[in-house]
């Protein structure tokens, strides 16, 4: 026997609501839309004038920035949407398809600028001095994209959502980028050249690693990979402590954006009624989807006999 009922009310959840969720992502995102934008226009025109390759090349990482938070705020707007015919469970997995193109994106933009820097590193008696206006644009950049990153990564703890996570994380590799190419601009105007170009390479393999990391994690979740162990294993404890589940097994998980979806078996007194076990079910996935990110919850049950009943009836003994 199996039971579903329908998807929770969010109300049940107001800090976390699908409205309160899409609203802070939409403003969250266009804070970094125009942070980007900025120092988009800022880097690549200072890295120009001033000879700097590893300014112009964190100037082309926050273009792609720019280009990210779009591709987000496409997402949450479609995430959205309410379940219909096509996708009965919503369009949660939006947020997922956002996090691997994010992850592309990055890929492509670390294997050009990873070129560019090359190219320098093969003629590093071509390589031009800098000047210092490429390091106040490189600190100017450093203090903008890590408040970003604080700022963002708040708004996505709060309302739960992996992709204003890995957004966010996207803002801290830029901070971490812009500490890099910084380090890179004064060893150049020490007397040291090809360290302005190496500083883009490693501002280039950051942003590869990052792409890689967001990318791998929104495959993984695009072919039904389960939840980590922690909390399926929390889920299954909850199952166990809702009253009248005498077991659990067999729990599969699988994500679906922020949320889990979840297939369980339970076991309850065959004794029951099926009015009873449907009751007993039904409460046990009421429990589930308020103590975790579960967007719906199956749940298989299955008749449980007493150990004392077993042996009873092997004994030919009539059970109560």
């Amino acid at each position: 026997m199996s039971t579903r009922t329908p998807i929770a009310d969010p109300d049940e959840d107001p800090e976390h609501t699908p409205a309160e969720r899409s609203a802070a992502a939409s403003r969250s995102t266009w804070v970094s839309v125009m942070v980007n934008a900025g120092l988009s226009v800022g880097q690549i025109v200072a890295g120009a004038l001033a000879h700097s390759q590893g300014l112009v090349s964190d100037g082309i990482h926050s273009l792609s920035d720019l280009v990210a938070d779009f591709v987000v705020l496409f997402a949450n707007r479609h995430s959205q949407k309410d379940p219909d015919d096509d996708h009965p469970y919503g369009h949660q997995r939006f947020e997922t398809a956002a996090s691997l193109a994010l992850g592309i994106l990055l890929l492509a933009v670390a294997l050009g600028m990873i070129s560019v820097a090359m190219q320098k590193l093969s003629d590093p008696a071509h390589i031009p001095r800098v000047h210092l206006l490429a390091l106040w644009a490189a600190l100017a950049a450093l203090v903008a994209k890590e408040a970003l990153f604080r700022y963002m990564l708040a708004v996505a703890k709060r309302v739960r959502s992996s992709m204003l996570v890995a957004n966010a994380w996207h803002a801290r590799s830029d901070a971490a980028s812009s500490l890099v190419v910084g380090a890179g601009v004064l060893g150049n105007l020490a007397g040291y050249p090809i360290l302005d170009p190496i500083a883009a390479l490693v501002v280039a393999i950051l942003v590869g690693h990052m792409g890689w990391t967001f990318g791998w994690a929104a495959l993984r979740d695009l072919v039904d990979g389960a939840a980590d162990v922690q909390e399926v294993a929390a889920i299954r404890a909850t199952l166990l402590g809702t009253e009248g589940v005498a077991g659990v097994h067999e729990v599969r998980t699988r994500k679906m954006g922020d949320m889990i979806v979840v297939d369980a078996h339970i076991e309850v007194d065959a004794t029951l009624s099926v009015e009873a076990g449907h009751a007993i079910a039904v409460e046990a996935r009421r429990r589930v989807m308020q103590q975790h990110q579960v967007l719906d919850l199956m749940a298989h049950v299955d008749p449980w006999q007493r150990p004392d009943a077993d042996h009873r009836a092997a004994a030919g003994t009539a059970v109560p």
